[in-house]
C-alpha cells in the first residue's frame, strides 16, 4: 500500500451520521477478493440510479468534488459489518483519509490496515470542515501524520489520535504481513541464537 505522509487534499463533504459499510459497498460487491475496480462502486446504491447513470445531486458524482482526497463523514462512521471491502473501496476511489467525530471500532481497524487513515477531530473542528465543504468545493486541508495533525485554511492547526504500531505502517506503506517481513533479518538472528544456546546447554 502506499505510505501516508503529509499532503494537501480537497476536501468533500457526506455529513450524514451512522454511514453504514452497507452504503459504503453494499454486499453483491463482496464477492471479489481483488481490490482492483472498487472504487467505482463506492456509495453504490447513492451514486447510480437503477440503469447505472451517476445520480448529478450525489456529492461525489458533482464535477467541482472530483478529486478529493479527504472525506468528512458524519458521526459514526463505519457502521455494521466488518467488511475489508469498504476501506478498499474508499481507498479505490481515491481518498486517503477520512475526517469523523468517531468512528465504528471494526472500521478503524480495517482502515489502517488497508492505507486509509480515519481522522477523529472534535465536533466543533468537524462542522468547520462541512462548512467550508459545502460552501467552497474546491476547501483543502493538509494531513500531517507525522505530527498527526491537519491544517485547514485559516491556518489552525488540529491534533488527532493514533497508535503507534499503525502510524509506523501508514508512514512506510506496510500492512501487518509487511511488518513482519521487514523483521525477518531479525527473526533469523533470534532463531541463529537460540539455536546456538540450545546446543551448548544440551
Amino acid at each position: 500500500m502506499e505510505p501516508i505522509k503529509k499532503f494537501t487534499g480537497k476536501v468533500a463533504a457526506l455529513p450524514m451520521n451512522d454511514i453504514d459499510t452497507d452504503q459504503i459497498i453494499p454486499a453483491r460487491y463482496l464477492k471479489v477478493t481483488d481490490k482492483a475496480g472498487l472504487g467505482s462502486a463506492l456509495f453504490s446504491d447513492w451514486r447510480y440510479n437503477a440503469d447505472g447513470s451517476p445520480k448529478p445531486d450525489f456529492v461525489l458524482n458533482q464535477p467541482e468534488h472530483q478529486g478529493a482526497q479527504v472525506l468528512i463523514g458524519g458521526n459514526n462512521f463505519g457502521c455494521g459489518s466488518s467488511r475489508e471491502h469498504a476501506p478498499w473501496a474508499l481507498v479505490g476511489a481515491g481518498f486517503q483519509a477520512v475526517v469523523s467525530t468517531y468512528f465504528a471500532d471494526i472500521f478503524k481497524g480495517n482502515a489502517l490496515k488497508n492505507g486509509l487513515l480515519p481522522i477523529v477531530v472534535d465536533a466543533e473542528t468537524h462542522q468547520q470542515l462541512i462548512s467550508l465543504a459545502e460552501e467552497d468545493p474546491s476547501t483543502q486541508i493538509t494531513v500531517d501524520l507525522q505530527s498527526q495533525s491537519i491544517t485547514l485554511p485559516d491556518g489552525r492547526a488540529v491534533k488527532f489520535p493514533i497508535d503507534a504500531f499503525s502510524k509506523y505502517c501508514l508512514l512506510n506503506g506496510v500492512d501487518q504481513l509487511g511488518f513482519l517481513q521487514g523483521l525477518d533479518s531479525h527473526i533469523g538472528e533470534y532463531e541463529g541464537e537460540n539455536a546456538a544456546r540450545v546446543n551448548t546447554v544440551g
